[in-house]
């Protein structure tokens, strides 16, 4: 099954609203010079594009994805001549060498073939002494809207296991990526955990999003015959957290990496 990146608007439902906090966190830890020409690689729905517009003074903003229902969601959503978006592959910038003061990837290295080219080609057009930032979710633990949803569908589905972004994904445990942008010659190298809370006022609030094709957990749920879709919803009704009231309170972790090329 292909993770599917389809649609910005049920992006926004399923994991916008929790990636935007975390990009906040982030940008006040990357701590980057006001008035310097940005780009933004697998921008999606431009989220940390949107954050870099309205804090951090850019001069220009070049924002990427492969996506291109995504770059046009982006687009329509953010109207500024700041900013311009491209369609385009993170392992393959059609960008100058040398032309960006602050490069940044936000939740989608994971997803890139070749994360270590992608890497690459951040350091190749970052100027000397630029600013590169990454993040990306720590879905083995973490990302715990994930870790409930996959520990529920494995133990009623072995084979979800093959689909289960904490085991497909080792660049997301921790120490991982900090590795990979320092064989990639990144200097002055620093790592965080960055965490926000997740609130679901209640379990429909949850439930909901997983029913967009947006990602490998929709995808699975759409995958699954009405029956077999009833009794995931049924075992997460039981496995999370539930307050009296209802609501749902988990925590979103990201590790995140900068450092100048």
């Amino acid at each position: 099954m292909d993770d599917a990146w389809q649609s910005g608007i049920a992006y926004e439902r399923f994991m916008g609203r929790w990636s935007a906090l975390i990009a906040q966190k982030f940008l006040d830890w990357l701590d980057a010079a006001p008035a310097g020409s940005w780009l933004d690689v697998g921008c999606g729905t431009g989220a940390l594009t949107r954050l870099i517009l309205e804090n951090c003074q850019p001069k220009q903003i070049t924002s990427i994805d492969s996506s291109a229902d995504f770059i046009a969601h982006a687009r329509n959503s953010i109207n500024d001549t700041t900013v311009q978006f491209k369609v385009g592959l993170a392992q393959a910038l059609d960008l100058a060498s040398n032309s960006m003061d602050a490069v940044v990837s936000g939740l989608v290295l994971n997803f890139v073939p070749q994360p270590e080219l992608a890497v690459a080609e951040m350091l190749r057009v970052a100027k000397p002494g630029g600013k590169i930032g990454l993040f990306v979710w720590d879905y083995s633990a973490g990302m715990q809207m994930l870790r409930y949803f996959w520990d529920a569908a494995v133990e009623l589905d072995p084979r979800a296991s093959e689909l289960d972004e904490g085991l497909r994904f080792p660049l997301c445990q921790a120490g991982r990526l900090e590795a990979l942008i320092r064989e990639a010659g990144m200097k002055q190298v620093d790592s965080a955990p960055i965490e926000v809370a997740t609130v679901f006022p209640n379990f429909d609030d949850y439930w909901q999003p997983f029913l967009g094709k947006v990602g490998p957990a929709p995808g699975y749920v759409l995958s699954l015959d009405p029956l077999a879709r009833q009794k995931l919803e049924d075992k997460l009704r039981i496995s999370l957290p539930m307050n009296e009231d209802g609501s749902i309170f988990l925590k979103a972790r990201a590790w995140a990496v900068k450092g100048t090329a």
